[in-house]
């Protein structure tokens, strides 16, 4: 999502303020009913404001992400389109002047807005100034516009609880690396420092993760040599990857490793084809029907 120039976005607020009808829907807490929840965890962060007759206001910071907002509404109040994000003055403010912030989409749905990290911020630098973020779209109900606005009332003590959690969360969280992959130049079956990298976040995400609880190792080889060789080669790089993970606490029944040679080329690239690859799996999730997870392996677990 790209900021629009300061030109552009004066002349869109200016749209905004003087063209709203007196009958605009306006939804936020007032001073009496301001509140900010932190949730804190290790796998994210996440501050809840509730507004009042709209739903709820979220800025939510999942690990090895960036901080990041959305609205949530269980009533369907907005129009699907493009709304604006403006930080107001609130009204025991007088005299301090409105910033733009951009456009935003509004989708359909429980979760309307959702805004990328730079405007995210944006909105946080208001609350932190004492001001008054709002969201602005066509209602989807009439040609009102419906305004959300976020209360700086109680934000800066949750904010900066919300500073401590951040520094307490993992490296990664489970969409990163729920599927890796090592990839490897010819007949090479050595780790590089980054390939450690990726797999110490993966160790420590599943010793912080009790829902983890089967790792599956698969070593690949290109076409270029004898299935012999290749089969061995691929036993040779998931086994360096399952030692390491035990090295560094996974337990060795939580891992099942394979090797399977050339068998299952994931491209026509050999380049692509070198490779082992790190699958994690939760309780209750459906293992996935992969032809390198159907193959026969070499049996070991551990």
């Amino acid at each position: 999502m790209k900021l629009l120039s300061r030109q552009t976005m004066m002349a869109g607020l200016a749209l905004v303020l003087f063209s709203m009808p007196a009958g605009a829907s306006t939804y936020g807490a007032g001073i009496e009913n301001s509140e900010w929840y932190l949730a804190e965890s290790v796998f994210d962060c996440t501050l809840t404001h509730p507004v009042p007759g709209f739903g709820r206001a979220v800025f939510r910071h999942r690990a090895g992400e960036y901080l990041g907002f959305y609205l949530e509404s269980d009533l369907r109040l907005m129009r699907p389109g493009q709304g604006m994000v403006v930080v107001e003055a609130p009204a025991w403010r007088p005299g301090a002047n409105p910033r733009p912030v951009g456009k935003v989409q509004v989708a359909d749905g429980s979760r309307p807005v959702k805004m990328d990290p730079r405007m995210t911020m944006a909105m946080v630098a208001g609350l932190l100034d004492g001001m008054a973020p709002t969201v602005t779209r066509q209602a989807w109900y009439s040609s009102e516009p419906v305004r959300v606005r976020l209360s700086n009332i109680n934000f800066k003590n949750h904010f900066n609880n919300y500073r401590s959690c951040v520094g307490g969360l993992l490296p990664v969280n489970y969409d990163q690396i729920k599927r890796s992959r090592i990839r490897y130049g010819v007949d090479g079956s050595r780790l590089s420092p980054r390939d450690y990298e990726l797999l110490d976040n993966i160790a420590t995400y599943v010793q912080a993760d009790s829902t983890v609880d089967r790792v599956f190792v698969d070593g690949h080889t290109d076409r270029v040599g004898s299935r012999i060789h290749n089969r061995a080669l691929s036993e040779e790089r998931a086994n360096a990857v399952t030692d390491y993970l035990i090295a560094r606490g996974i337990p060795a029944d939580m891992i099942t490793t394979r090797a399977h040679g050339d068998q299952f080329p994931a491209s026509t690239r050999h380049s692509e084809n070198r490779r082992t690859t790190i699958r994690l799996e939760r309780q209750g999730e459906r293992p996935d029907l992969q032809r390198a997870s159907g193959g026969q392996g070499n049996g070991r677990n551990g």
